[in-house]
């Protein structure tokens, strides 16, 4: 078997390298669970916590300079922490030309705070125009957030379930850490995010870390069935880490491949779809890139790791 890529020579360093990716997210995490009101490490939005997003209408292209005049105002006007977020609209059947997105804690139906919004993006804008109102309780979102928790858990455990039955311990092992590593990547960028860029997540942001984990979690197996196979037939010629250098390539080209024709279609819709999906797509985006590296420099090295040990713990037979 021809050897390209030497991944057991370097395993200390892999290892260490998936630290320092790991490491901004995990402090940023800590510091958000420290100083969000929700006490989560991610600034979740209002599918979560509850609150009102008015979406207004507008015959004009909204600049970050008028978006910062907007959310000024809106402060200056007794709102609490005003998310905006623009639409461009591209319809020849219609004359708006971007949709206004104002996102508040949840306003009731008696309040005056719907008027007072709309009567501050209206001094802003004069041909806004409000074009829908939605409204998750806090009741609702609680529940919500309870349910995603819930459905994450019983996902991993059955993956878990799964792989500790298809693979020995320490296999099953390395791929569960796998998922561990991969999640705690896209939750620490996207808590980063939250801290410097205010982005909120929601209920789609759970069903783009299902998706990374099954992802990942595929392209492990991928590498672990083709080192049982090499074990068959190379386990009495080769060392373990060789079988695992030698497995290693012998999958990388299917696994560089699928992920980049992956990559492309994420990155034309990140770059031409709507603004809805921007941040499921790029959590999509983040997750098969972390998820093809920890399958091959994570997974795989601490496998190598725990043999090695386990070679070098039993006793010599004379």
């Amino acid at each position: 078997m021809k050897l390209k890529l030497d991944i057991v020579k370097y395993r200390f360093l892999c290892l260490a390298l998936s630290a320092l990716l790991l490491t901004p997210g995990i402090v940023s995490m800590i510091y958000s669970m420290v100083v969000y009101p929700t006490h989560t490490p991610i600034k979740v939005g209002i599918d979560y916590t509850g609150g009102t997003t008015l979406q207004y209408g507008v015959k004009e292209d909204i600049t970050n300079e008028k978006l910062a005049t907007v959310r000024s105002d809106l402060v200056q006007g007794g709102i609490e922490n005003p998310y905006l977020q623009i639409i461009h609209v591209n319809s020849q059947e219609s004359d708006l030309k971007s949709i206004l997105g104002v996102r508040t804690k949840f306003i009731d139906e008696k309040s005056n705070e719907q008027d007072k919004i709309t009567s501050i993006v209206a001094k802003d804008f004069d041909s806004a125009e409000l074009v829908s109102v939605t409204s998750v309780g806090p009741t609702l979102g609680s529940e919500l957030f309870k349910n995603s928790l819930i459905a994450l858990s019983l996902a991993i455990l059955g993956i878990i379930a799964y792989l500790t039955f298809r693979f020995q311990f320490d296999y099953a092992l390395a791929a569960i850490l796998g998922l561990v590593h991969d999640t705690l990547f896209v939750v620490g960028v996207f808590s980063i995010l939250g801290l410097v860029y205010n982005v909120q997540v929601d209920a789609l942001f759970v069903t783009a870390i299902l998706t990374v984990i099954g992802f990942s979690v595929h392209d492990t197996i991928v590498v672990f069935d083709r080192v049982r196979e090499n074990l068959k037939y190379y386990g009495k010629k080769m060392s373990f880490g060789e079988i695992m250098n030698s497995s290693i390539n012998q999958t990388l080209a299917r696994s560089i491949n699928t992920s980049v024709t992956t990559l492309i279609t994420l990155a034309a819709l990140y770059f031409l779809g709507g603004v809805t999906t921007k941040d499921f797509v790029l959590a999509m985006i983040l997750g098969i890139f972390i998820g093809t590296y920890s399958s091959i420099f994570f997974c795989s090295t601490l496998v190598d790791i725990w043999e090695d040990k386990k070679n070098s713990a039993s006793p010599a037979i004379s």
